[in-house]
């Protein structure tokens, strides 16, 4: 609802700046080689429905400058009159539009119209190997289990998976869980120095225990 109402709010803007525009006393500014400067802005739109086009890509053609629409179709920059501005944008076909060289202010609007475009890729097949000889004999030669225990026993290798488990990062719950630690930690000893357990008697008593106890002895 907010959208719609702002795309309408700015057509209504810039319609009423253009006629304001027309009506005011010429007043151009010009660049260091004498062209004239104009503040060109507008609103692009679908051709369909008239809804906005937003990040639409807008370059003055054959001087690689412009800009691009926001969320709601809108740009503003600044061009020269007699500027031809390229308007595109992905699934829509480009446009072009001349800027007048008649204009009697430095100040210009625009409502753009994109029509959508379908564009059909040409079909592209994948090979595994460069010929269908080579791949005959690959999969000739192919070592594969009989069945489907054979096959689940070597992808449940415990080597296999301690090594795999050993370089694989946290996932999206570890890291969740994570951070809620020390976030809780850090409420928990707010205003006071967090505990150092290199002083702690207990942790002592538990840790001499454990070496007793074997704890820490590897593992064949």
């Amino acid at each position: 609802m907010f959208k719609k109402i702002y795309f309408i709010f700015t057509l209504i803007t810039l319609v009423t700046s253009s006629i304001f525009a027309q009506q005011r006393k010429p007043n151009k500014d010009l660049d260091k080689k004498g062209h004239n400067l104009i503040q060109f802005s507008g609103v692009v739109v679908e051709g369909n429905n008239l809804q906005p086009v937003p990040y639409a890509s807008i370059l003055i053609k054959d001087k690689n400058r412009g800009t691009i629409s926001d969320y709601f179709g809108y740009f503003s920059f600044v061009a020269q009159e007699s500027d031809t501005i390229e308007f595109s944008a992905i699934g829509f076909s480009a446009a072009l539009y001349i800027i007048p060289d008649t204009l009697s202010s430095n100040t210009y609007s625009l409502i753009q119209v994109l029509r959508k475009d379908t564009i059909y890729l040409n079909v592209m097949e994948v090979f595994p190997w460069p010929s269908k000889e080579q791949f005959k004999q690959a999969f000739l030669n192919l070592n594969l289990p009989d069945d489907d225990l054979s096959r689940a026993t070597k992808n449940m290798d415990r080597a296999d998976l301690k090594v795999q488990m050993v370089g694989m990062a946290m996932d999206a719950s570890a890291n969740q869980q994570y951070a809620s630690q020390r976030y809780q930690s850090k409420l928990y000893y707010a205003g006071q120095m967090p505990p150092n357990n290199l002083l702690n008697p207990i942790a002592w008593a538990k840790f001499i225990k454990a070496w007793k106890n074997g704890d820490f002895k590897k593992k064949d």
